[in-house]
């Protein structure tokens, strides 16, 4: 194991990062309480499909940028005990497709 530090600006980087992975995740939460309302409200197919899909849409996206910063982690070497390797970093890249 060893010890990285981090410059101000990864951190910084990597907080503006994580700022706009939690705003997708909040995002698609909102959109899935917009499914459920409208199953429970008996919404139209179309609304719940197309809900779904926006929702789908942002876990999808949130998922890939996960799997990207790990990915910029790991090539940068700030990576500190989450060390993964290419073929980890494929498999969490394929659990996304």
């Amino acid at each position: 194991m060893t010890d990285t530090v981090q410059t101000p600006d990864a951190s910084a980087s990597r907080a503006m990062e994580q700022k706009k992975i939690l705003n997708r995740l909040k995002r698609a939460q909102g959109q899935l309480a917009a499914v459920i309302a409208a199953v429970e409200g008996g919404g139209s197919c179309t609304e719940v499909v197309t809900q779904l899909a926006a929702v789908s849409s942002a876990l999808d996206r949130a998922g890939f940028s996960i799997v990207s910063s790990a990915m910029r982690q790991c090539i940068s070497g700030d990576d500190g005990e989450n060390t993964l390797t290419v073929d980890e970093l494929e498999k969490l890249f394929l659990t996304l497709a």
